[in-house]
């Protein structure tokens, strides 16, 4: 740390690893499944006492409407937790974002709910890692960060969404407004691997349920007037796996429906997932749903409604971005700690945010491993280690007043 200026080295002795961890193993004793209104609501009331000490307007957002496809096709809407979002000086010159989730993956009926220790500083439990643990760090960054002076040039504003976990179909359109005239971004999710390299870049994501509806008859006696469904669907489904190529993947996953065996199935959703890696392919891969819809229509007489969106664009890593982890990495050398970062194929809100044409970098959680499995873990020193990085990377943002 011998690069540090002393009130950035003043700044970081503020960040207490067993405070943090406490914190932790109080937030992931609560159950917060992206379904467990409940627990939610717990989650958030206790997050918003702890980033009211940051002494900005904390209030928590009511989630916009989403709707889901039932299994037989018909359309309900779906509630989900609120999300939380704090200001802080909103009329500064340098505006930032800095956001993360309160969502796990783990229903209130999963059967991992408990911590234990793995050995002598590795945590498993529910959320340790994904994201309560990044949860903490950014909270212990900016209140480092505060007890610099130069940072008080900087606003920013904290977003911690209930339903990161499904997609944030319910926070989309506030991360889109929170994330306009920003400078830059950090997003909470934990490291890319154990060892601290970050995300970079990240392909798009969208979900769909396309409702196939055909017409029942009689298999044996007349089976011709009928129109099968989810014969129709399996086609489709074949022929988008068929536009799988380098840089898109397409994943078929599931088809409800279906009928008795002496019946003509008049009724089939198909699910598919599609990760386009550039906003070029997203459209292309777009146009040939449509297309193939219309093939698979016409071929089979049959009616075909579709539902969903990419509601993850593609992140590549532009000039700005590269500017960003540039910074991020010194801060790190600068630490003793030897920060890279590689593609992955996974999405988060880091998607969306940079969609907006905000750089970020949203792998800046702990370090840990096997997420949304009962093996999750948290490496518990990486705490303070990654609160200190954000702490320096944000004191030296208001230092330049740029990237």
């Amino acid at each position: 740390m011998q690069s540090l200026a002393p009130q950035e080295r003043s700044a970081i002795e503020h960040i207490d690893n067993d405070r943090m961890l406490a914190q932790v193993e109080i937030w992931a004793g609560i159950n917060s499944g992206t379904g467990n209104l409940k627990g939610l609501s717990a989650t958030a009331s206790l997050l918003a006492d702890a980033f009211g000490s940051l002494h900005g307007d904390t209030e928590l957002v009511e989630p916009a409407p989403v709707e889901r496809v039932l299994s037989d096709g018909s359309i309900i809407e779906i509630e989900h937790g609120r999300h939380l979002v704090a200001t802080i000086r909103p009329d500064a010159p340098i505006q930032l974002l800095l956001t993360g989730h309160m969502d796990t993956v783990f229903a209130v009926d999963h059967p991992f709910q408990e911590q234990k220790w793995l050995e002598d500083g590795v945590l498993n439990g529910p959320g340790v890692a994904d994201m309560k643990g990044g949860i903490s760090v950014m909270l212990a960054a900016l209140i480092a960060a505060e007890t610099s002076d130069v940072f008080q040039r900087v606003g920013y504003q904290v977003m911690i969404n209930s339903d990161e976990e499904t997609g944030s179909a319910s926070s989309a359109k506030l991360i889109e407004a929170l994330a306009k005239g920003k400078l830059a971004a950090l997003t909470y999710e934990p490291s890319a691997l154990p060892d601290g390299t970050l995300a970079g870049a990240r392909p798009g994501s969208g979900n769909f349920s396309i409702i196939v509806t055909g017409k029942s008859a009689h298999a044996g006696r007349n089976p011709q007037d009928g129109r099968n469904a989810l014969l129709a669907a399996a086609d489709l489904a074949l022929r988008l796996k068929a536009l799988t190529r380098d840089g898109l993947t397409v994943n078929p996953a599931k088809i409800d429906g279906g009928s008795p065996n002496n019946v003509v199935p008049d009724h089939a959703v198909l699910r598919v997932n599609l990760r386009p890696a550039s906003p070029e392919l997203q459209d292309y891969v777009r146009n040939e749903i449509n297309t193939l819809i219309s093939i698979i229509q016409q071929e089979h007489d049959v009616s075909i409604h579709l539902h969903g969106s990419f509601n993850r664009p593609p992140k590549p890593i532009d000039a700005e971005a590269e500017k960003l982890f540039g910074l991020v990495k010194q801060c790190g050398a600068d630490l003793g700690l030897t920060i890279g970062w590689k593609s992955t194929g996974g999405v988060c809100d880091g998607n969306n945010i940079a969609a907006c044409g905000v750089p970020v970098v949203d792998t800046m959680g702990v370090r840990g491993g096997s997420i949304h499995s009962a093996d999750e873990f948290l490496i518990t020193e990486s705490l303070s280690e990654r609160a200190a990085l954000s702490a320096l990377t944000l004191m030296r943002i208001a230092e330049k007043g740029s990237l």
